[in-house]
C-alpha cells in the first residue's frame, strides 16, 4: 500500500495516526502543496479532487480521510479501533460524519482563514467567512462538550478512529479567534488526545516543513 500525504495536513495526520496505531507498514509519498503537485495530471488521476490524503492498495484507489481510516482498520482486522458490532460501528461512523460535516468543517475553515492564510501568504482573510465559522462553532462545540461529560473518548471506552478524526485540527485550537473557555470537557479531551503517542508522532518536526517534501526525500 502507498499513502499520499502533505506534511501537516490535518486530514493526513488523522490517517497517519491510525497507521501508527495499527502498526501498518506502507509506503508514504509526500507531495509539495506549494509547488502545485496536487494539481498534476498524475495525481489528479489518483484523486480528481486534487486533495490529500489518498491511498493506493494495488489497483484500488481510495480518497477521503475517514473512508481511509475505516478501510485501514478493517484491513488490519482491528476490532478495537473500528468494532464490527453494528451499534458500536454506527456510533463511530456517526461522529466521523459529524466532525467532517459540522465541527471540523468550520474549525478547519477558521484555522485556514486566520492562521494558514497569513502564515503561508495564501491570500486575504475572508472576515465574513471567519464570522460564519465562529457562529457555527458556537453551535457545535457545545454538542461535543456535552457529549464528552464523563467520557474519556468520543465513542466507547477507548480510542477509536472517531477520536483520531475528531482531533484532526487540534494544532490550530489555541491559535484561532474562538473562545473555548465555556467547554471544559472538550478542552480536557483535546489535551488528552494531543498527548497520545500515535497522534503526537504525526506532528511536523518544524513549521517550515508544513506543505513541503521532507528534505531527505
Amino acid at each position: 500500500m502507498k499513502l499520499h500525504i502533505i506534511i501537516g495536513s490535518p486530514n493526513c495526520r488523522k490517517v497517519q495516526a491510525v497507521v501508527n496505531h495499527l502498526g501498518i507498514k506502507l509506503a508514504t509519498e509526500y507531495h509539495d502543496f506549494f509547488a502545485g503537485e496536487l494539481q498534476s495530471p498524475d495525481y489528479l488521476s489518483l484523486n480528481p479532487n486534487g486533495m490529500v490524503p489518498a491511498l493506493e492498495d494495488g489497483s484500488f484507489k481510495l480518497w477521503e480521510s475517514n473512508a481511509i481510516t475505516q478501510y485501514l482498520a478493517d484491513k488490519a482486522d482491528n476490532s478495537a479501533l473500528f468494532p464490527r458490532d453494528p451499534e458500536r460501528r454506527g456510533d463511530i461512523v456517526r461522529w466521523q460524519f459529524w466532525e467532517a460535516a459540522h465541527f471540523n468543517r468550520w474549525f478547519g475553515i477558521l484555522g485556514f482563514e486566520t492562521v494558514a492564510k497569513p502564515k503561508f501568504n495564501l491570500g486575504t482573510t475572508n472576515q465574513g467567512l471567519v464570522e460564519t465559522a465562529q457562529g457555527h462553532l458556537k453551535r457545535f462545540a457545545p454538542v461535543l462538550d456535552r457529549h464528552l461529560a464523563g467520557r474519556s473518548h468520543v465513542a466507547g471506552n477507548g480510542i477509536t478512529i472517531a477520536d483520531y478524526s475528531m482531533i484532526a485540527v487540534e494544532s490550530f485550537k489555541e491559535a484561532v479567534p474562538f473562545d473555548w473557555s465555556p467547554y471544559p470537557n472538550l478542552n480536557a479531551y483535546f489535551e488528552r488526545m494531543r498527548k497520545v503517542d500515535h497522534w503526537a508522532r504525526t506532528a511536523p518536526a518544524s513549521p517550515a516543513d508544513i506543505g513541503r517534501k521532507p528534505k531527505a526525500a
